[in-house]
């Protein structure tokens, strides 16, 4: 797999965001904020840690990903198609008739390993995919990404409980903790917190990171496990919308589709980030 500088890496989510949101626009329907939220976190796993691409898909040792927080989808679509699973103008058919793009991840989709989006089901399978490798000595790891508001789910707990007892040290769960539900802020709705006390009591090792900091997610993932016989809990810190200035930290816009006059600011807002980048890159040489 190719090594990507830091800076690579957040050009390619600047590159995701904005594709993103155009088959956001041409579908109308999408999941908007929260896919914004966790786009650094996917765009680590799939070009810096997983080590998975359409020749290494079938292998029965390729590590494993499943995206619990299914209702962000558009961020691993694009993801995928950026890897080659697909070609993206798929993704034109986004949520239309017929189309295998739908809202929620679905084993249709080439590159999708489960069926998701019900909130609670990933950990579970998660962790029982992770049990079966330990029993079969297989060396893969499997990692889930969540929402914060899944974690008012009593499966994410007994998932939670059974994973520190097996011992499950190839299990890493990466919470997107933007700290936004659709309906108000996580102390509103159904607070989750102290979430680190908590997973340390059930007997997992707990990481916390800025995610939407490429720089640190990779540390912290390429780290894992750093601590033998106890499952890894990543609070990763996003903000939801992140890299839109109209978006980041509202609620409404947990789903929702730009007006014209809001997607034009948004891909420039963007457009003008990815020649920061640019710069930036030309400075260095």
């Amino acid at each position: 797999m190719k090594k990507f500088t830091d800076l690579e890496l957040q050009k390619k989510s600047v590159e995701y965001r904005m594709a993103l949101l155009k088959y956001i626009k041409i579908a109308s329907a999408g999941h908007t904020g929260g896919s914004l939220s966790c786009t650094d976190i996917l765009n680590v796993l799939y070009n810096d840690v997983l080590n998975i691409s359409p020749d290494t898909f079938n292998d029965i040792n390729r590590n494993r990903y499943i995206q619990s927080k299914g209702h962000s989808v558009e961020a691993l679509y694009v993801v995928l198609a950026d890897k080659g699973f697909y070609p993206e103008s798929d993704l034109k058919t986004l949520c239309k008739g017929s189309s295998k793009y739908v809202g929620h991840p679905t084993r249709k989709v080439n590159g999708i390993e489960f069926n998701t989006g019900a909130l609670g089901h990933g950990m579970p399978i998660s962790a029982g995919i992770a049990l079966a490798a330990k029993k079969d000595n297989a060396p893969y790891n499997v990692y889930t990404l969540i929402g914060d508001g899944e974690l008012a789910e009593g499966s994410n707990w007994e998932a939670a409980m059974m994973a520190a007892h097996y011992k499950l040290d190839n299990l890493v769960v990466i919470l997107d903790h933007n700290a936004l539900q659709i309906t108000g802020t996580n102390r509103e709705v159904n607070s989750p917190y102290p979430i680190d006390e908590k997973f340390r009591a059930f007997g997992w090792h707990v990481v916390e990171v800025d995610g939407n900091n490429i720089s640190e997610l990779r540390k912290v993932l390429d780290a894992i496990p750093e601590e033998k016989g106890k499952p890894t809990f990543v609070i990763a810190n996003t903000i939801k919308g992140k890299g839109v200035s109209f978006m980041e930290n509202e609620k409404k816009w947990h789903h929702g589709v730009p007006s014209d006059e809001q997607y034009e600011q948004a891909i420039q807002e963007l457009k003008s980030e990815l020649e920061r980048l640019s710069a930036q890159k030309v400075e260095g040489e």
